[in-house]
């Protein structure tokens, strides 16, 4: 089984995921972060860096999301393969910060990739105001986000939110996290695993 977690930078898919996984003895797999070579100077130079940063991730989500097919394992994701396409590289090219021929040719790349995996049986969406997620990138401290633009997060939440509205290919879970803090409020985590319970295990 997949379980995948969906929201904007800062909006607390990394931990969740692995609160998650501990809670119910899942697989996590995580967003490579730590490990990416061009996320620094993406965040210098996004215009230079775009296509760069947006090939290495689709291909990171890509394998992964081949390799949790052939899993026997529950397997839960930080982050989605439709949230490269669908959320970040449009919003770079609508910002002017990714070429019309750079796009094109992800897209036909992206296209190609979806056609041969399976949606996730359970999408759990992160949904997050623009200050909550300002706040939590912040209180993570990471050097490499230090220059993360305000209206490009604010991008991003736009395309989540016209993204998740459409979404119809399999089940979906959205949590409002500026009032579920599940990382601090046991209750409140309580809540989402007993919804979760419901879309996996539920009669409706």
């Amino acid at each position: 089984m997949h379980i995948a977690i969906a929201g904007n930078i800062g909006s607390g898919k990394t931990t969740l995921t692995k609160m998650l996984a501990q809670y119910y003895g899942w697989t996590p797999r995580f967003e490579p972060v730590d490990y990416n070579p061009y996320l620094s100077d993406f965040y210098e130079d996004m215009e230079r860096w775009s296509f760069n940063i947006q090939i290495y991730f689709l291909n990171k989500r890509f394998r992964d999301v081949v390799e949790i097919s052939k899993s026997k394992e529950v397997i839960i994701q930080d982050r989605t393969i439709y949230e490269d396409a669908c959320i970040f590289a449009p919003n770079l090219h609508n910002m002017g910060l990714m070429t019309s021929r750079d796009f094109e040719t992800y897209s036909d790349l992206f296209s190609l990739m979806l056609s041969l995996v399976n949606a996730p049986d359970l999408l759990i969406y992160l949904r997050s105001s623009i200050p909550n997620v300002v706040n939590n990138i912040q209180k993570r401290g990471r050097e490499c986000e230090n220059s993360i633009r305000i209206d490009y997060l604010t991008g991003l939440h736009e395309r989540y939110e016209n993204w998740i509205k459409n979404y119809t290919d399999g089940k979906l879970l959205i949590l409002d996290v500026d009032k579920l803090k599940f990382e601090d409020n046991k209750e409140d985590f309580r809540a989402i695993t007993d919804k979760i319970d419901a879309q996996l295990h539920g009669l409706f």
